[in-house]
């Protein structure tokens, strides 16, 4: 029997609930959004007052989504790499579950390659397109994050289950971040359990935005050695 095929960038959550349990806890004060200790270096300080300054006087709205995300999504993310872990911008993301196999090309990914491949993405970010076509950018990320939790597990030699992701969507230079477990990987169903933060503007809460990429790699990075 065939499996379905999934492609991330069109995906609904009917399409999504009719192949995978989600729970979804919604928006609170985790305690993965509690940041209020991070000491960020004085040279990511200083580098995140370079972007706060250029995006004063602009208007992300109005500007595409390109230039948005050269400007004020990229530059966050670049300042969240740590050892291996880097960012990476239109990369493949794909996931072959039991019952489905899952497909998409992820807007942003922060998480370790060799060579210059990804091979383990930690998180994804889907900038949410904008128009009369838009369409709702959260089934998308959910979606890639599915993709990246199975490529995770089939490198975890540990095979830990459920699988900790984690997703942003962006729109203009506005951020909300998902955290996800993802467990059942070789069940028919497998399930999604979904929490997610408020929104983080650029201009005004850049430093938040960072402390809490930092926070995902730093969490990731001392799993791995952990396990190793």
């Amino acid at each position: 029997m065939s499996k379905v095929q999934l492609s991330c960038s069109n995906l609904t959550l009917s399409s999504l609930k009719t192949l995978v349990s989600i729970q979804d806890d919604g928006i609170q004060p985790y305690s993965w959004t509690d940041v209020d200790d991070i000491v960020l270096s004085g040279s990511v300080q200083r580098q995140i007052a370079d972007i706060q300054a250029r995006l004063r006087n602009d208007r992300p709205q109005l500007m595409n989504e390109a230039t948005v995300w050269a400007r004020a999504i990229y530059p966050l993310l670049m300042l969240a790499e740590r050892d291996s872990v880097r960012a990476w911008s239109q990369i493949p993301i794909n996931g072959s579950y039991p019952s489905f196999e899952i497909h998409g090309v992820a807007d942003g990914v922060l998480g370790s390659g060799f060579a210059g491949d990804l091979e383990a993405p930690y998180l994804v970010v889907v900038e949410a397109k904008r128009g009369i076509e838009a369409k709702n950018p959260q089934y998308q990320l959910y979606g890639e994050m599915l993709a990246a939790a199975r490529m995770n597990w089939e490198l975890d030699s540990q095979g830990q289950d459920p699988q900790i992701i984690f997703g942003c969507y962006t729109i203009a230079d506005v951020w909300t971040f998902t955290r996800g477990e993802v467990g059942g990987m070789d069940s028919d169903r497998p399930f999604l359990l979904l929490e997610s933060s408020r929104e983080y503007g650029s201009k005004l809460e850049a430093e938040i935005i960072v402390k809490i990429l930092q926070t995902i790699v730093s969490d990731r990075l001392n799993t791995l050695s952990k396990a190793a």
